[in-house]
């Protein structure tokens, strides 16, 4: 089996974009590099500027400063080059609902100047790449939320795009559908496929993305790997939960001589988190000592960051 070759060139480069809608900046100074062959994650809260940056990145919006490229076509000097070399899936699928699944494909291929056969021919190799032939032929209505996003990927690829945006892909499927998506995702990336990816769901980000750029107020407040935006949060942290909530300080203060931090409170009144740098000696400590003082522990557990608190942090 021959090995994908993942070109050394950025997929996306931007430096200093900055967007206005009058008064307010959407935009303001935002940077990105995204390796080819890698899935970046844009995270960040509801008018942050996300959806911002992949329409402008796409060619679907002007850009007011700064510089990119996408694929290694400038976006400012040749935005149609661009477009030859991206697809875009944006949160609600695009697919009619009343054709077939290849109906669709072949109408999309259509759209893009292909012949007859060729359009037929590469909408039976799409259908099955995305695993859609049992259902190639049955109207798209009757499909399930997994199966129309994936048709919606599938006609973004009819022209093999060397980069994919995907805004918010899953948003409203279940488990199973979302699940059907990443499998997707990971297949394209797998392939040599480029992807920049929005989601407001911080587990697909954890799940899908090689590095990850939080976005808040138009600018990236931080970028990495999602072990090294946990890592921002002080690595491991230890979970006590006491049986009587009359023993939380007690237990905020054992926890705190053993790590040497200043533990965290819960809002159910009976939990306190604290930073370990020794987890199991941590761990072992604070069990011995809560038995000393006779303070019974409903619940222990160490665990990592999740990326939740990292957003929350950040853009707090």
């Amino acid at each position: 089996m021959e090995s994908t070759v993942i070109p050394t060139t950025p997929a996306i480069r931007a430096e200093g974009l900055t967007k206005r809608y009058g008064p307010k900046t959407a935009l303001d100074g935002f940077d990105l590099t995204v390796p080819a062959g890698t899935v970046h994650g844009l995270l960040g809260p509801n008018g942050a500027g996300k959806t911002t940056a992949v329409r402008i990145l796409a060619t679907l919006l002007r850009f007011d400063g700064g510089g990119a490229e996408v694929a290694g076509a400038d976006l400012g000097r040749d935005a149609p080059g661009v477009r030859r070399r991206i697809g875009l899936v944006g949160q609600y699928a695009a697919v009619d609902e009343i054709l077939s699944a290849r109906q669709n494909l072949f109408l999309f291929g259509r759209l893009y100047h292909l012949s007859r056969a060729s359009a037929r021919r590469r909408a039976a190799e799409l259908l099955e790449r995305f695993t859609l032939t049992e259902a190639a032929d049955k109207p798209v209505g009757q499909f399930s939320g997994g199966m129309r996003r994936r048709l919606d990927m599938a006609c973004s690829l009819i022209l093999a795009p060397k980069v994919l945006f995907l805004d918010e892909p899953t948003t409203g499927l279940d488990p199973r559908g979302r699940g059907e998506v990443w499998d997707s995702i990971r297949d394209l990336v797998a392939g040599g496929t480029s992807v920049l990816l929005t989601t407001q769901y911080l587990d697909e980000a954890d799940q899908l993305a090689d590095r990850i750029s939080v976005l808040d107020e138009g600018r990236v407040v931080a970028e990495g790997t999602p072990a090294e935006l946990k890592a921002k949060l002080g690595g491991d942290r230890l979970d006590v939960t006491v049986h009587d909530a009359a023993d939380l300080d007690r237990t905020a203060g054992i926890m705190a001589e053993v790590a040497g931090g200043e533990p965290h409170r819960h809002d159910d009144g009976r939990t306190v988190s604290v930073a370990v740098a020794d987890r199991v000696g941590a761990l072992t400590e604070v069990v011995r000592r809560l038995d000393t003082a006779g303070i019974a522990a409903e619940d222990l557990a160490l665990r990592r960051p999740t990326l939740d608190e990292v957003f929350l942090h950040l853009t707090s």
